[in-house]
C-alpha cells in the first residue's frame, strides 16, 4: 500500500498529470515507516552535441528547483565546455565536477546534481554553431557512457540531449538516430520511438528514413509490433487500457487503392485486426488528414503513426516546447528532448530548457513507478 501511495504521490509531476494513475489511496496511519525519506532517482543527463544548445539547456536545468527537487541530475559531458559556455551566456557555473575516479557516486554521499567530466573534447576545440565531427564524437561518447551507467544500474534513467546527425555521421557513426543506438547497445530488437505531451501522443513505425524508403519498411509485423508497444507503454502510463489509433500512409487512406500500392489494404489493416484479436482497443487506418482533429486527439491515447513527419509535425505544432521522447521496448529507460541543436542560436543565451526539463521529470517519474510502468 506504501509503494501504491508513493507512485500516486510522485507521477503527479506538473505537466504530466495524465501520466499519473485516476486513483486515490486512502489515508495512510502515521508511522515510523512511512516518515522514511521517498526514494530520489538518478538521472544521467547527456549533454548533447557540444557545439549546440545541449551545454546551454543542461546548465539551465541545473539551477531548475523543479527538477532537482525531484531527482539527482548528473550531466554526462565535458565540465570545460559547460564552463565555457556559462560564462558567455552569463550562467551559473557547475557547482560539482566529477572525475573518473569519482564514478559511479558513493551512494551514502549526499545525492547533489553534478558534472561527469568524460573528457571527450577540449573547450578550446569546440566551435559553437559549427558542424564537426570532433562534436559528432564526443556527443556519441556522452551516449555510451549513460547507457553504460544505466545498464549497470548506476542510475536510474537517462535523458539525453540534441545530437546532430551530420556530425554523428562525420565520426564515423552510422546510426541516424539515438533511437537506433539505444536499441543496438542495449541489444533489443523490439523497439519504437513515441513522444508524448499533454496534448497528444504518437508512435512511429519508420523514424529516419527518406520518405522514398517508407513502403518498403512496412509490413505487418512491424506495425503490430509498434501497436503492442504503444498499448503497453500507454496501459502502464495511463493506469488503465488505452484506446489507440493507427494513422494510413496515404491521402485519404488510399481511397481503395487509388493512391499508392494498396498498403493500407495488404499491410495496416491486417496489422490493426491482428491487434485487436489480441484484446487491443486500436481504430484505423485513418486519413492522416483528418486523424489529428481535436475531437479525435480527445479520445485517443496514442497515434501509431508510418513516418517521422506523420507524427512530428502535428506534436511540434501543439506542443514543441513541452513534448518529451520516450524509447519503447529498452530494458532501461530513456527519454529525451523533442527539439535539435539549434546551431543558429548555440551559445547565444538564448535557448530554452522547456522541453528537456519535462523529459527529466518524466524521467524521473518513470523511474520511481518502474515497477508499474516498465516500457516494454
Amino acid at each position: 500500500m506504501k509503494l501504491l501511495r508513493d507512485v500516486y504521490e510522485l507521477a503527479l509531476l506538473p505537466g504530466f498529470r495524465r501520466l499519473a494513475c485516476r486513483f486515490r489511496p486512502p489515508p495512510m496511519p502515521r508511522s515510523r515507516e512511512n516518515e522514511v525519506a521517498l526514494f530520489r532517482p538518478t538521472i544521467a543527463v547527456t549533454m548533447g552535441d557540444p557545439a549546440g544548445i545541449g551545454p546551454e539547456v543542461c546548465l539551465r536545468l541545473l539551477g531548475e528547483s523543479a527538477v532537482t527537487d525531484e531527482c539527482t541530475p548528473i550531466i554526462f559531458g565535458d565540465a570545460g565546455v559547460l564552463q565555457r559556455v556559462a560564462r558567455q551566456c552569463g550562467l551559473p557555473l557547475p557547482e560539482r565536477i566529477l572525475g573518473p575516479g569519482q564514478w559511479p557516486l558513493d551512494s551514502q554521499l549526499p545525492q547533489v546534481p553534478a558534472v561527469y567530466d568524460l573528457g571527450a573534447i577540449a573547450a578550446e576545440d569546440v566551435f559553437p554553431g559549427r558542424v564537426s565531427r570532433a562534436t559528432g564524437a564526443a556527443s556519441y561518447r556522452y551516449i555510451e557512457a549513460s547507457i553504460r551507467a544505466a545498464l549497470n544500474g548506476e542510475v536510474d534513467a537517462i535523458t539525453t540531449g540534441p545530437i546532430h546527425k551530420e556530425a554523428l555521421h562525420d565520426a564515423g557513426i552510422r546510426f541516424p538516430g539515438h533511437t537506433e543506438i539505444l536499441a543496438a547497445q542495449t541489444g533489443v530488437d523490439r523497439y519504437c520511438m513515441m513522444l508524448t505531451c499533454a496534448q497528444i501522443t504518437c508512435s512511429f513505425v519508420t523514424t529516419h528514413v527518406g520518405y522514398r524508403d517508407v513502403p518498403q519498411l512496412l509490413d505487418v509485423a512491424r506495425i503490430l509490433e509498434v501497436i503492442e508497444l504503444s498499448a503497453a507503454a500507454m496501459r502502464r502510463l495511463r493506469c488503465r487500457e488505452p484506446k489507440l489509433a493507427v494513422c494510413a500512409l496515404n491521402p485519404h487512406a488510399g481511397e481503395n487503392g487509388l493512391f499508392g500500392d494498396h498498403e493500407e489494404e495488404r499491410i495496416i489493416a491486417p496489422a490493426i485486426a491482428a491487434a485487436r484479436r489480441k484484446g487491443i482497443r486500436v481504430e484505423g487506418p485513418l486519413p492522416p488528414d483528418t486523424a489529428f482533429l481535436p475531437d479525435r486527439r480527445r479520445e485517443t491515447d496514442c497515434f501509431v503513426c508510418m513516418y517521422h513527419d506523420q507524427g512530428h509535425i502535428p506534436l511540434k505544432a501543439l506542443a514543441f516546447d513541452v513534448a518529451v521522447n520516450v524509447t519503447l521496448g529498452l530494458p532501461i529507460i530513456r527519454t529525451s528532448v523533442d527539439h535539435g541543436t539549434a546551431l543558429d542560436i548555440a551559445w547565444h543565451g538564448k535557448a530554452g530548457a522547456t522541453s528537456m526539463i519535462e523529459a527529466v521529470k518524466l524521467a524521473a517519474s518513470l523511474a520511481v513507478e518502474r515497477p508499474m510502468s516498465v516500457l516494454n
